[in-house]
């Protein structure tokens, strides 16, 4: 019986040694050590923002207005295959669709009396001013307004809800990507976050250590259109997954097994 108490006490304790202990650092954004009396001020400089600029395969709402608005009518195109149009907008099923541009593989568009616009590398505000100076020649004092309407980023790995989402805003940083798919998951690895990036038909990587406050001068800090944000999983996790399905169940049996002989050899 002596030996058998052993022997459950050896046990018990390989479990408690094998399991490890986590840090606050490693669960923890933007660390700051509990040491430092003040937390360390954090600037950033505005050439940190990444802004968005067009690239091929993007869509592109314009519209045109002007104080004369039927003078601003012939760019703003209705959407084909319209019934119901108002200006540049078509009514479908009481919704109101503004006509789309497709940025082509050379970086251009095809806009209404202008023509072929290249737009590749442009901000959404150059854009607007670039067709701005453009149309004052057939309209006087138009306002015009560019939006990227395919804007999405997806966020994979340990997070609550992975998927694609499509953003509204124009800037979009890595802890609002995360907030949107729930967060990470508690086994989700804060140091080692993947950014994958398509621009110029080249894809980058980056890999961001969230648990650091310099985070945030990091130029993939921004996400930009498409980007892929990717959590992995912590080493104890991966370990885990790597286990046969049925261990728990082995280790059972094995347990009962231990038991029985340990009883008829006493």
């Amino acid at each position: 019986m002596k030996n058998y108490q052993n022997f459950t006490c050896i046990f018990i304790m390989s479990l408690l040694l094998c399991s490890s202990c986590v840090s606050r650092k490693d669960t923890t954004y933007f660390y700051e050590p509990d040491e430092l009396a003040i937390p360390a001020q954090i600037s950033m400089e505005q050439p940190a923002k990444s802004f968005l600029t067009i690239q091929p395969n993007d869509e592109l709402t314009i519209t045109v207005s002007a104080i004369e608005q039927e003078a601003a009518l012939p760019f703003n195109p209705p959407v084909t295959g319209s019934n119901n149009v108002t200006g540049g907008t078509v009514n479908v099923g009481g919704a109101a669709q503004l006509q789309t541009y497709l940025v082509d593989q050379n970086g251009n568009i095809e806009f209404p009396v202008l023509g072929t616009i290249q737009v590749r590398g442009l901000t959404r505000v150059a854009l607007a001013e670039k067709l701005k100076n453009m149309i004052t020649d057939y309209v006087a004092n138009p306002i015009v307004n560019v939006k990227l309407s395919n804007f999405q980023v997806s966020v994979l790995g340990a997070v609550q809800r992975p998927g694609t989402y499509t953003i509204s805003n124009e800037y979009l940083t890595i802890p609002k990507a995360l907030g949107l798919a729930g967060d990470m998951q508690i086994y989700g690895r804060r140091d080692n976050v993947l950014v994958m990036r398509e621009e110029n038909g080249k894809v980058t990587k980056a890999y961001l250590d969230l648990t650091n406050n310099s985070v945030i001068d990091s130029e993939y800090y921004y996400l930009k259109q498409n980007d892929v944000l990717y959590v992995e999983l912590n080493g104890s996790q991966r370990q885990a997954g790597s286990l046969n399905p049925n261990s728990g169940l082995f280790i059972s049996v094995a347990s009962v097994l231990i038991s029985l002989v340990v009883l008829f050899v006493r």
